[in-house]
């Protein structure tokens, strides 16, 4: 039996007139009186309707087509977890624009290097985020607040195959990637509504990660608002500590987190979560203890998925089918995927090789902006090639193999080691430098920076390199442990080895 699925319903069929952002909203259209958005804080909550959600969206399109900006045209957000961004966002798409979110962690040469190949023609931007050196004119984020009130713009409606918005990802190369999602993009997201998230318009999901992240924008926001549920923001400075008085103080239905952040939630008892049905998890793998940890404490169950930027999650346990111990969960309905081999073809059950999702998946990107080539290289045979490797056991349960190539992944950010490395060349206390994940306990890696000193008269300050990497790059991507060593690990070719730099920590 071969490791292929088929899809056990027809694919949707793309509208003639279309608009991400009105087909999102179109539950709320009919509920105005509904709870959409709750921003959370200790002391208490703001509330948006659907009603004055929509309005101040359609307030942000009227604003920016007032501005001459012209369809297809694209906009850098520059924001941070607030309302201001779901309107930006939103908006943009409402008037036929193109958003592109992007980290808050950002340095300035990183969002400057990211902008040129953008060609941004507006940044909207928060106070105290780093901004690109680009000619586009910024946008203060408070001049949204008053949105509501704004005469509203027109739904831009058309080929539902025109981009509707980019999302970064790095990319093997070591630069990051801009993909271009289209407006059927929404579409695709249809199978985890009950294939993994299990969500229903009663639902309030609160969700602990940043906007800017694929997985807090689709499931955290884009997911209630399809279906007219409610979705729970954290507000600025809401640690994972405080999440657990969140979720009883705010009757939350359903958590959405990286593994990360369950694991420091699980650090000092939980208070009884009697509204809780279950919890979400994506970004990095759920180590079995952790989800055992957590339906102890809890009484619930924790779901986790597997996805990428370009296409979001397709495999996933759910309240309706469970994944069994150690393995990540099934195709979501719907779903078209296969395990390949290494020409392309589908590997026998219980087999480990390369996860793929079919080209004809509603929810895959459009492509990699202005890279035909890099787009063309992920393709084979009719599949999108993901990087993952899995195995698929008889009974369609799949289980996750690691990395086809060297990506980290660390709390769930998928990041390139040679971007990381082509920042820390400039160090001048180092020879030479390489980057890897390294486990540092059962189910938490982080970056770590294999060094060799420029000379051995001095001894080489950690303080110093961690300083000029916090400058450089995000904080994600910045290296947790920085380790001397003798030489870097080199095949008979002299090419670096860099799947055996784990093996060269020592910790202290």
């Amino acid at each position: 039996m071969l490791s292929i699925t088929e899809p056990d319903f027809a694919l949707p069929v793309l509208p003639a007139s279309f608009n991400l952002a009105e087909h999102v909203l179109a539950k709320g259209m009919d509920a105005p009186d509904r709870i959409a958005m709750q921003i959370l804080k200790l002391s208490g909550a703001e509330r948006w309707s659907y009603a004055r959600l929509i309005a101040a969206l359609r307030g942000v399109a009227g604003l920016l087509q007032a501005q001459g900006l012209q369809p297809g045209e694209r906009v850098l957000l520059r924001l941070g977890n607030q309302p201001e961004f779901p309107l930006a966002f939103l908006g943009a798409i409402a008037a036929g624009l193109v958003p592109v979110p992007t980290s808050a962690q950002l340095t300035a040469p990183e969002i400057t290097a990211m902008a040129a190949p953008l060609e941004p023609a507006l940044v909207i931007a928060a106070e105290g985020i780093a901004l690109p050196d680009h000619p586009a004119p910024v946008l203060a984020a408070r001049d949204l607040r008053q949105a509501e009130t704004l005469p509203p713009g027109d739904w831009h409606r058309g080929d539902a195959e025109r981009p509707a918005y980019i999302v970064f990802t790095s990319g093997t190369s070591g630069q990051p990637q801009a993909v271009v999602h289209a407006h059927r993009a929404i579409l695709g997201r249809a199978p985890m509504h009950h294939g993994w998230e299990g969500l229903v318009p009663e639902d309030r999901l609160l969700h602990a990660g940043a906007f800017n992240w694929t997985y807090t924008l689709g499931t955290g926001l884009l997911d209630p608002w399809t279906v007219g549920a409610t979705a729970l923001i954290p507000g600025p400075g809401i640690t994972p500590a405080q999440l657990p008085l969140l979720l009883k103080r705010f009757d939350a239905t359903i958590l959405a987190a990286a593994p990360g952040v369950i694991r420091q939630m699980l650090r000092a008892p939980l208070p009884a979560l009697p509204k809780l049905r279950h919890g979400l998890v994506a970004g990095e793998s759920l180590v079995p203890d952790l989800r055992a940890r957590w339906q102890a404490m809890t009484g619930t169950d924790l779901h986790e998925a597997l996805g990428m930027s370009e296409c979001s999650t397709f495999i996933s346990g759910s309240p309706a089918r469970p994944a069994p111990d150690g393995h990540i969960g099934y195709a979501q309905p719907g779903r078209y995927i296969a395990v390949l081999d290494a020409v392309g073809d589908p590997v026998p059950r219980g087999t480990v090789g390369e996860l793929a999702v079919s080209v004809t998946d509603p929810g895959l990107m459009l492509g990699y902006l202005e890279a035909p080539e890099a787009t063309e290289a992920r393709q084979k045979n009719g599949w999108f090639l993901t990087g993952d490797l899995v195995a698929m056991r008889a009974d369609g349960a799949l289980s996750y193999q690691g990395r086809a190539d060297d990506q980290m992944n660390p709390g769930g950010f998928r990041v390139s080691p040679q971007e990381v490395e082509a920042v820390l060349a400039g160090l001048p206390d180092l020879a030479e430098c390489a980057v890897a994940e390294v486990e540092v306990q059962p189910g938490v890696r982080v970056i770590a920076c294999f060094f060799t000193a420029q000379t051995t008269d001095t001894p080489v300050q950690i303080e110093r390199l961690s300083a000029f990497a916090a400058d450089r790059l995000a904080r994600y991507k910045q290296p947790r442990i920085w380790q001397e060593v003798a030489a870097l690990p080199r095949n008979a070719n002299g090419k670096l080895n860099r799947r055996a730099l784990p093996m060269l920590w020592t910790p202290t």
